[in-house]
């Protein structure tokens, strides 16, 4: 165990992004299995006297369901109104498995609009420092039926490191539908290897940062390193993490070296 993974054992405060390809099948449906299954572990991180925050993409794919829709559509006010629909329906999910395991979960919305504004943001923080000291989960998403701006968060990976920063995190854990961060696109190259450790941001990082989101995400490798490159500048590490199985966030925190691991020292 190298040092830098040894420290993820002292982490406390930690905030746990998972996107839409992580909670759906290729196909746009929800995953339920996966979902109980990361329920259980971060109720586990709680039970066990960690602070967890949970920046959870798929509202718009869940809306989408509910329509019977192959695939949402591209314009923004369709998504914004397919996004008011799978909200509610994402939250109810979340409460129901959570409730299994006797873990209170909040929802938090937010727009990039308003963390840019100093009372706003504020006012987020100290939201989720408040919930946080109460034992409850934030479940983080992006308020997508209010936001009027085209480039928003970006599947939620910069969401999730800007809640981070905000909140003074020790740990940001990106899950994603891949083992971690490659050396290339493993797509196109046979001799893409998974990198353990980075500890600099270099241009071969950025270069070899390929990759797209499915139909129903809209975030790819790109936007998991402006996430890495937000979180440095506050001193917080970053995993990226195979959420396949949700299991895997407790090997990490146990410093088993799965996944890619962005360090800031």
């Amino acid at each position: 165990m190298t040092e830098s993974r040894a420290r993820l054992v002292d982490k406390t405060r930690i905030v746990v992004k998972v996107g839409t390809s992580t909670l759906s099948f290729p196909n746009g449906k929800m995953n339920f299995t996966r979902l109980e299954k990361l329920t259980m572990v971060l109720s586990d991180l709680m039970s066990c006297g960690k602070e967890v925050i949970l920046v959870s993409s798929g509202a718009i794919g869940v809306g989408a369901g509910r329509l019977k829709m192959d695939a949402p559509p591209d314009g923004l006010i369709a998504r914004q109104a397919l996004a008011a629909i799978g909200q509610a329906e994402l939250m109810r999910i979340y409460q129901k498995f959570f409730d299994e395991y006797h873990q209170m979960v909040a929802q938090v919305l937010l727009t990039p609009e308003g963390l840019d504004i100093e009372t706003r943001r504020i006012n987020a923080q100290n939201t989720l420092n408040q919930l946080l000291s109460m034992k409850i989960i934030p479940v983080v998403n992006e308020n997508d039926t209010v936001s009027t701006v085209e480039i928003q968060f970006g599947e939620n990976d910069s969401l999730s490191a800007r809640v981070a920063s905000l909140i003074d995190a020790d740990l940001l854990i990106i899950l994603t539908d891949i083992d971690g961060f490659y050396s290339s696109d493993p797509k196109l190259d046979g001799n893409a290897r998974i990198l353990s450790e980075v500890h600099e941001i270099t241009e071969e990082i950025e270069l070899a940062a390929q990759g797209s989101g499915t139909s129903f995400g809209k975030g790819g490798m790109v936007t998991k390193i402006n996430a890495v490159k937000i979180c440095r500048e506050k001193g917080i590490d970053t995993i990226i993490l195979n959420g396949q199985n949700p299991k895997n966030i407790l090997k990490v925190m146990e410093g088993q070296e799965i996944g890619t691991l962005f360090t800031t020292a």
